[in-house]
């Protein structure tokens, strides 16, 4: 390794600057100084930022490198080679720090302003180990933020030992916290070496293990800008192999061993319910997307890891929708269902028909697999069940229907006496949302379904430009309470087809409708020629990914 430094005596740093940040990157030019700008501009509070190159040769180092000579809490360390993932330029970095906090940055996002005075202040005022903060996930480059993990960080708080707030297991990111160095290097706390993906997973359970004091901000201190367009995917998002797949288990895994080594039994368990909730959910969308090899390779690696849970991790919500979804894949030895999976890893999840019963009439997952109970969805509150509503469209340039069915579940929903459905569509880029429509719900004549039509002002939607337009429905009862949910896309490939409208304000619209990964009814919208083209490109690019 080589290290960069600036010519001549640097600046004494004052005294009361106790954090540093240690940025890593590889083969970031475009990036990696911006995100250097963002650490530096934290103010005082910043003593050294530690830039770790990991074995670029597109420059990064060099850009680097003039920054620290103007810049003299910056210090540039160089890897002659790529360690091949993020934990060795961490360790690396960690090693460098005399500072008595450290945070980390990777060399794609930022640090809001204000995100280190805010996690310093809670780590020293709580007397605490570690803080924590609120990651915005920006997806780029639309600019759509969706929060990281909004539920723990709702107010500012100091938990004394994770064990008292087990869903800590969730957050296994390991750039929106501030840690105590000492306390690091006390308990040996480091990262994977190597290619490790996901080694942020098992850092944060050594984290864990180690029974910090904990605060917590409802402060935004990471900006994780997540470019799916890009050339070089991250390893989180490069899901094109099943390979991805087995290193998340396998760091959920040693994350599991971690925590249960360490006599957090507690937490470990909170550990395998998470995986159930986050992975499983969010992975088994992936064997529909491709070929029958994968699928059998996916579906083979799941039903291992998860014959590793015992009686204890099964307790906990036995109508979650990822131990319903975990014990399908359990039960049969071959791929099956993916369709209806997909749904159920949907949020809110939905559960498709058919919805069949065992010979004592109890819910079942299938009649071929009756061992796959559903009875606790008997008891489960109706704004909590996974209600399927079917929606077709068919765009016409006056008075666009949307048609809604309601399905019934195994009397919950005739219980409950549906009532009414609101309808709005909301933009996916920025939550825009348009004006809610309300429709009543109609019995069928044998109660299984209801129905209702609600009208779609599609030249309302296109006069607010190209977007992508998510369908949001919400369910209300007899007795008040409501239920979320998206629509299941249904129709022909007549009703799902490409309509181009006449538009007095800009010529001609597009609308797109289609189907979801998870099978939700959405639609593309786009004005103008300019406005087509980018939606054909986009088209055309998804295609060939």
């Amino acid at each position: 390794m080589r290290t960069t430094h600036r010519e001549g005596p640097r600046p004494r740093p004052r005294a009361r600057a106790p954090v540093g940040v240690v940025v890593i990157g590889h083969q970031d030019a475009d990036h990696v100084t911006e995100a250097v700008r963002s650490a530096l501009a934290q103010g005082t509070a910043v003593r050294q930022v530690v830039a770790v190159d990991d074995g670029s040769t597109d420059g990064s180092a060099e850009l680097l490198a003039r920054l620290a000579e103007t810049e003299p809490r910056l210090s540039v360390i160089r890897r002659t080679a790529n360690s091949g993932g993020c934990g060795t330029p961490r360790n690396t970095g960690l090693d460098a720090v005399t500072t008595p906090y450290v945070m980390f940055l990777d060399s794609d996002d930022v640090l809001p302003p204000g995100a280190v005075d805010a996690l310093l202040s809670a780590a020293t005022e709580g007397r605490a180990e570690v803080a924590s903060g609120l990651c915005v996930r920006r997806e780029l480059p639309s600019g759509r933020e969706v929060p990281w993990q909004p539920e723990l960080y709702t107010a500012r708080t100091v938990v004394d030992h994770p064990t008292r707030r087990p869903r800590l297991v969730h957050d296994t990111l390991c750039v929106n916290k501030l840690y105590r160095t000492d306390f690091l290097r006390e308990h040996r706390i480091r990262f994977p070496d190597g290619r490790f993906p996901y080694e942020d997973v098992v850092f944060t359970a050594r984290v864990l293990a180690a029974g910090p004091r904990i605060a917590l901000v409802p402060d935004p201190v990471y900006r994780w800008h997540v470019r799916r367009s890009a050339g070089r995917l991250s390893i989180s998002l490069d899901r094109a192999g099943p390979d991805n797949w087995r290193a998340r288990t396998h760091a959920c895994g040693t994350a599991y061993d971690i925590l249960l080594g360490a006599g957090q039994k507690e937490l470990a368990r909170a550990a395998r319910a998470k995986f159930l909730d986050h992975e499983l959910r969010m992975y088994v969308r992936e064997p529909g997307l491709r070929n029958p090899e994968h699928q059998h390779a996916w579906w083979a690696h799941t039903r291992t890891f998860l014959a590793e849970y015992d009686a204890g991790d099964w307790a906990r919500a036995p109508a979650a929708p990822g131990r319903l979804i975990a014990r399908v894949v359990l039960a049969s030895p071959e791929p099956r269902d993916l369709p209806r999976l997909r749904a159920l890893a949907a949020r809110p999840a939905r559960l498709l028909p058919p919805y069949a019963r065992d010979l004592d009439g109890t819910p079942v997952w299938s009649d071929d697999l009756p061992w796959v109970t559903l009875e606790p969805l008997l008891t489960l509150p109706v704004g909590s069940l996974p209600l399927t509503v079917d929606a077709e469209l068919r765009p016409r340039a006056r008075g666009t229907l949307l048609r809604l069915r309601l399905h019934e579940l195994y009397g919950r929903v005739a219980a409950a006496g549906p009532r009414e459905v609101e309808v709005e569509w909301r933009r996916r880029e920025d939550g825009h949302p348009d004006e809610v429509r309300t429709a009543p719900l109609v019995p069928g004549a044998d109660r299984t379904a209801w129905s209702a039509v609600a009208q779609v002002d599609l030249p309302g939607l296109a006069a607010l430009g190209t977007g992508t337009w998510d369908l949001c429905l919400r369910v209300r009862f007899r007795d008040g309470a409501s239920r979320e949910v998206t629509a299941h896309a249904r129709g022909d490939h007549g009703r799902l087809r490409r309509h181009a409208l006449p538009s007095v304000r800009h010529g001609v619209f597009l609308v797109q409708p289609y189907a979801t990964h998870s099978g939700a009814l959405a639609l593309r919208t786009a004005t103008g020629a300019r406005g087509i083209t980018t939606v054909v490109r986009g088209r055309i690019r998804r295609l060939l990914h």
